[in-house]
Parts: structure tokens; C-alpha cells; sequence
């Protein structure tokens, strides 16, 4: 069944009429949409559930050795945090207002133009978002992978290709398939692992402060590592880690036209959620710390393993490595779920290819751009080995875009002046806290970290501003495209 834009009582009281970007350019009947199904519980274990991956059980190691103690490995967890945060309620004001299929392609579409926007997208289809899911569908399978059962995942299957290069693809379209079936289904499952992941974060925690014996010691908190960085230098490179961990919760924004009440919903799953994701980090942080002193953090591959191998044996590193699945997994649904929006809401717009505006007719889901998305990121864990400078170039991307994005709140607050003594409590959107302190200093951060990529990885750096420059001629070549296949307007 073709749906019309489906609103809820709610959303109409709330004045939440669908926006010019949502209008069909094409004849009645010919451009479905995707229906509002998800909640703000869904909406806040995308933002949770994306974030916490497998890094808060990994970056400790960087951060100790970037750093050298462990008062300033928590400066810089409650800097990345805050900076997070600050971005969260800048953009959860955007979307409160916004609620667009695609998110942050949607608003800067709105506040800088069509050019802009098809940068954004082109940079995501491309780059952004395959390398992500390829690196968690990886990752995912090598976790597995420590597992004896699952010994045979690095052996060789098809020529170079391992077995575990083919669990992951098979995941990939295993998600894939899920996704196109059901979003809600899809929302459902990242619900539950979400609060998985949580409560084992939980219980990893609690057996480092309550099992250690005599291997914890408040002492631990005092230990240093020598570290060769200049302390500038050290926080940058933990503050990049941190920030890296952090990461994510910018993605539920493009589910922003499947999120019942948006006005409600955002504020909640972006500020709430960043906040829960530090709390549990904090605790993370803090519980290896208790066991493990910083030269052995800054030595370790994997200090929450080791800590939980010194408190509970084999089978403590073991709940560790199910923590780790369980997180990845619980990432890689959020993730896949939402990375399609980006080029279906550009297609509807014309500034893609018009295919990918499709809507499955009986599932209601934007199955021709997940099937691209899984597509793309199949190419890519065929070459696993060969595209590690390519995530390189994802982040730099995306910090390009945060700064961006976070920028449109100036642009929209200037539009909104004219017409801002008009709102009501009712129905006036989400306000910045700290307006306009917050957003600049979240753009300054996400510029100090361009800058910073740019000294660290200048090749890297150079390369993904090129692939994103050649997005110029690209979009002028598809608006040629469509142009030409676009049916005349009646009248």
C-alpha cells in the first residue's frame, strides 16, 4: 500500500506538517513514503547503540599511552564527552525542528543548497558509510573469531578470501534483509541489544570493583607511563580517540522521518543518550583502571580482557569478548539502518539517482538504497586488507560535516527570527542550552580536529578533500541526468 506523509494526532497539534523537501516533484501516487514507526526508545538505543562499539574496550591503551596518567585519561573522557554533548544538543535542536528523511544531508540542504548537500551524500555513499559497516561487520567476525568454535574464520575459503571475509559479507545482507523487511522489526532488535550491551557493561564493571581481590587497589588511579608526547600533543591524540569512541550518535538523525513526536523524540535520544554513553564509559574507564596499573593499560592490546582474565580467569576474558560481539553487533544494526536515508533522500530530491527513491511496496522501506549500501560495503570486505587508509579518510570526512552541520543552527535561527514571537510554549522546538556558546564550541573542536588530522595525516587528509571536491562534477553531471529524464511539469 502507496502511503501518503503519516502523521499522528500528536504531530499535528505540534504543528509538524510535512516540509517542502518531503513534496513530491512527481505525479500523485508515484513517490511513496516511509512510515513514522519508531519511538523515542528506539530513537535513543540508535544514538547508544551505534556509539559504544568496540572501542571503550580498546582505546584505553591509547589513551593511557598518549597521555601517561590516569587523572588525565579522565580530563579527556569528560572533554570528548562534553564536546559530544555539545554536539548532540545542537543538532538535537536541528532535528527537533527538521524531521527530514536523511538528517544531516537535509539540513544542509535547507541552510547552504543543493551543492552542498551532494557533497555531503556523495562523501557518505562513497566513503563514509561503506567503510564504517565494512570495518563493524569485520570486526564483528574477528571477535567471533577468538572463540575456538570459530577457530576456522582466518583460514583461507575462496583463494585470498578467508572465511571470515564471507561471515561477514553474508551478515551484511543478512542485516540487509532484515532491514528491507522490517524497520520497525529492525528498531526492535537494536532495542534489545542495546540493553544487552548495557547491562554486560554493567557486569564487566561490577566484577572489577567487586571480584578484583587483591588485584585492585584505589593505587592504580595514581599510576603514570612514561609517554614521548608533549602534553598538548598527548591530550590531542587521546582526545581523538576518545571523540573517535564517542562517535555515532549523529547517525539517528537520519532516521528523523521515521521518528514519531521528533519534537520530543530527539532531545531525549541525542542528549540522553550521549549522556548515558559517558556514564557507562566513566564506569568502564574507571573499573579497568581499578585492576590494571597505567603501564600495563598503556602496554595491553586489550586491558578490559586482562583485567577481567586477572579478576575471574579465562572464562572473565571470555565475557569481555561477548561484550565486545554484542556491542558490534548492536552497532552495526543502528548503523545499517540508517546509512540508506542519506542517498534515498537525496533521489527523492533529484539530486541522485532516481531508483534509489524507491519504496518497497509492501514493506514500506527504502530497500533499492539498502541494497546499494550493502552493496558497496560487500566491495569493500572483499579488499579488507587494502581500504585502512580509506577509514582514515570516513573520519576526516565526517568531522568536515559536523562542524557543517552544527553551523545550519545559525543559519536557521536567523530565518526563525522574523517569526520567532509567534511560537508557542507548545509549539516552539528545542532550544540549545547555552545557545550560541554550545555550537561554536563544538565546531571549534570538530575544526581543531581537521587541523589536527591534517599535521598527523596529511596524505590521508589531502585525498579525502579531493574525493569530496570531485563531488563538484559528479552532482553537475547527475543534474544534467536528471534533468533530461524528468517528465514535464503540467501547466
Amino acid at each position: 500500500m502507496s502511503r501518503s506523509y503519516l502523521m499522528s494526532p500528536v504531530d499535528l497539534e505540534e504543528g509538524m506538517l510535512p516540509s517542502p523537501i518531503h513534496m513530491p516533484s512527481e505525479p500523485p501516487g508515484e513517490k511513496a513514503e516511509l512510515p513514522r514507526v519508531l519511538s523515542t526508545r528506539h530513537a535513543a538505543s540508535v544514538v547508544i547503540g551505534i556509539i559504544i562499539g568496540s572501542g571503550i574496550f580498546l582505546v584505553p591503551r591509547e589513551m593511557m599511552a598518549a597521555v601517561g596518567s590516569s587523572s588525565m585519561v579522565y580530563a579527556v573522557w569528560i572533554t570528548g564527552g562534553l564536546l559530544s554533548l555539545f554536539g548532540a544538543m545542537t543538532y538535537a535542536e536541528i532535528a527537533s525542528a527538521r524531521p527530514h528523511y536523511g538528517g544531516e544531508y537535509a539540513f544542509l540542504r535547507d541552510a547552504f543548497g543543493d551543492t552542498t548537500a551532494f557533497l555531503y551524500m556523495w562523501t557518505w555513499v562513497l566513503i563514509t558509510k561503506p567503510a564504517s559497516l565494512a570495518t563493524v561487520a569485520f570486526g564483528f567476525v574477528r571477535v567471533l573469531g577468538t572463540f575456538a568454535v570459530f577457530g576456522f574464520f582466518a583460514a583461507p575459503a575462496l583463494g585470498p578470501i578467508s572465511w571470515a571475509q564471507i561471515i561477514a559479507i553474508a551478515v551484511t545482507w543478512a542485516m540487509t534483509a532484515l532491514n528491507i523487511v522490517s524497520t520497525l522489526e529492525s528498531a526492535n532488535i537494536q532495542l534489545a541489544l542495546t540493553w544487552l550491551k548495557a547491562l554486560l557493561i554493567l557486569v564487566i564493571a561490577g566484577f572489577c570493583f567487586f571480584a578484583a581481590g587483591h588485584h585492585g587497589a584505589l593505587a592504580n588511579f595514581h599510576t603514570t607511563v612514561t609517554t614521548h608526547n608533549t602534553p598538548v600533543a598527548g591530550f590531542m591524540i587521546a582526545l581523538t580517540a576518545a571523540l573517535w569512541a564517542y562517535d555515532g550518535w549523529s547517525d539517528v538523525t537520519q532516521l528523523a522521518g521515521e521518528v514519531k513526536h521528533p519534537r520530543r523524540a530527539f532531545p531525549i535520544a541525542l542528549i540522553g543518550g550521549v549522556s548515558a554513553v559517558a556514564l557507562l564509559y566513566m564506569l568502564t574507564n574507571a573499573a579497568i583502571q581499578y585492576v590494571l596499573p597505567a603501564t600495563v593499560i598503556a602496554s595491553s592490546d586489550r586491558p578490559a580482557a586482562d583485567a577481567m582474565r586477572l579478576v575471574a580467569g579465562p572464562w572473565g576474558s571470555a565475557l569481555v569478548s561477548i561484550g565486545m560481539a554484542v556491542s558490534i553487533a548492536s552497532t552495526f544494526v543502528g548503523s545499517s539502518l540508517s546509512g540508506a536515508r542519506v542517498p534515498f533522500a537525496a533521489a527523492r530530491d533529484g539530486l541522485f539517482f532516481r531508483q534509489l527513491a524507491h519504496v518497497h511496496p509492501r514493506f514500506h522501506t527504502p530497500s533499492t538504497a539498502l541494497i546499494l549500501q550493502a552493496a558497496l560495503c560487500t566491495l569493500l570486505l572483499l579488499v579488507i586488507g587494502q581500504f585502512q587508509s580509506l577509514f582514515s579518510l570516513a573520519i576526516f570526512a565526517e568531522w568536515l560535516f559536523y562542524a557543517l552541520t552544527a553551523s545550519t543552527v545559525f543559519v536557521f535561527r536567523r530565518r526563525a527570527a522574523a517569526t520567532e514571537q509567534s511560537r508557542t510554549p507548545t509549539t516552539a522546538p528545542f532550544r540549545t542550552p547555552g545557545y550560541p556558546v554550545v555550537p561554536l564550541l563544538f565546531i571549534a573542536a570538530a575544526t581543531l580536529l581537521l587541523v589536527f588530522s591534517f599535521r598527523d595525516q596529511p596524505r590521508n587528509s589531502l585525498v579525502g578533500s579531493a574525493v569530496i571536491l570531485l563531488g563538484i562534477p559528479a552532482h553537475l553531471l547527475l543534474r544534467r541526468h536528471n534533468l533530461r529524464r524528468s517528465p514535464p511539469l503540467d501547466g
